[in-house]
């Protein structure tokens, strides 16, 4: 069924490990995409930011950032948006990881739920170095999650980040009654240093050269992020486009020149998963629009990554009220709700 549009949304997604250093001088105009999207609503701007950042500098810089409670980060993304009447609606902090969510004001009145979560995995689950931090909340009706996570680092780690993955789905949480879990939600997006390396025997000279050789395609063929996607290791339930920017990471702090103490990885990355509802009359819609990095910031080892998204949803008889009740356990919509899994 074609249906009625009941929204239609464009949301910007950013991650970036900033490697314990402050915004100080820096300009997020590129990272943001600002007046650059390639939204379809005709604002240039999305509807929504979700920002990750990973290893925020968790020393206050000085008392008055101390006294406001917000970090460095965030008040440097808020003086990029706040002239552009975005408002703040979520955000959580797991020692350097932290996560913020920005929306145009029109939609505030069509969002509800909005819960925040964390879960430590370093050490076991004792320290909060590694892990995720995520905002769900019921827009328009969907349930829609973003998790942004760090995963244990180095070459070798791969059953650490496959462990990682698993205790972050098993330990998340929410008390939405259909949405207990990250994977009940129709949209989830999942980003960060995700930390997955290239599982070749290349040298990091070899990688070097064919990253400037453009041969970026080969290498692909080795990112462990794809082989424990394609194995149901890991990741499995989500997609994600083929990355066809350069390996972000490890470059020299101050320079884009590779740090060859590390083999060149694609460790920032962006995947997203679609679940269609099981409800009549309804149909969901995710268009990946843009993936990108942005190789001109220096400031640490990583390059940041965006991703932008149009999210549709459809119904041929409610509204995104009716919708929520529908979905979220309301009582008034006399119709079979199924869990979805």
């Amino acid at each position: 069924m074609d249906g009625d549009i009941v929204a239609q949304l464009c949301i910007y997604i950013l991650t970036w490990n900033v490697g314990g250093h402050y915004p100080d001088d820096i300009s997020l105009n590129d990272a943001l995409s600002l007046n650059a999207t390639v939204c379809p609503n005709n604002s240039d701007v999305p509807d929504i930011y979700v920002i990750g950042f990973q290893e925020v500098n968790t020393q206050p810089k000085n008392q008055i950032m101390n006294y406001f409670q917000d970090d460095q980060w965030t008040f440097k993304v808020k003086e990029h948006l706040d002239d552009m009447g975005f408002i703040k609606l979520g955000a959580e902090r797991l020692q350097g990881m932290l996560i913020s969510m920005w929306v145009q004001p029109k939609h505030i009145s069509h969002i509800r739920e909005i819960e925040t979560q964390n879960t430590k995995t370093g050490f076991g689950g004792l320290w909060g170095n590694k892990g995720a931090v995520s905002i769900r909340l019921s827009l328009y009706g969907t349930g829609v999650v973003f998790v942004a996570s760090h995963l244990a680092a180095h070459d070798e780690k791969l059953r650490e980040r496959v462990e990682d993955y698993d205790q972050i789905v098993d330990n998340h949480h929410y008390k939405a009654p259909r949405y207990r879990n990250i994977f009940d939600h129709n949209f989830v997006f999942w980003f960060g240093d995700l930390n997955f390396r290239l599982d070749s025997h290349d040298s990091v000279w070899d990688i070097r050269n064919a990253v400037e050789q453009g041969r970026l395609d080969e290498l692909y063929q080795f990112d462990q992020l794809k082989l424990v996607r394609e194995t149901g290791n890991a990741f499995s339930l989500m997609e994600e486009r083929k990355p066809n920017f350069p390996p972000t990471f490890k470059f020299i702090e101050g320079t884009s020149d590779y740090n060859l103490k590390r083999r060149p990885a694609w460790c920032d990355r962006i995947l997203y998963r679609l679940q269609a509802p099981v409800y009549p009359d309804v149909q969901l819609n995710l268009k990946q629009l843009a993936y990108k990095s942005h190789p001109e910031y220096n400031l640490s080892d990583h390059k940041p990554v965006s991703a932008e998204f149009l999210i549709t949803i459809k119904a041929d008889k409610y509204t995104d009220d009716e919708l929520y009740e529908m979905t979220h356990g309301g009582s008034f919509i006399s119709l079979p709700l199924l869990h979805v899994h």
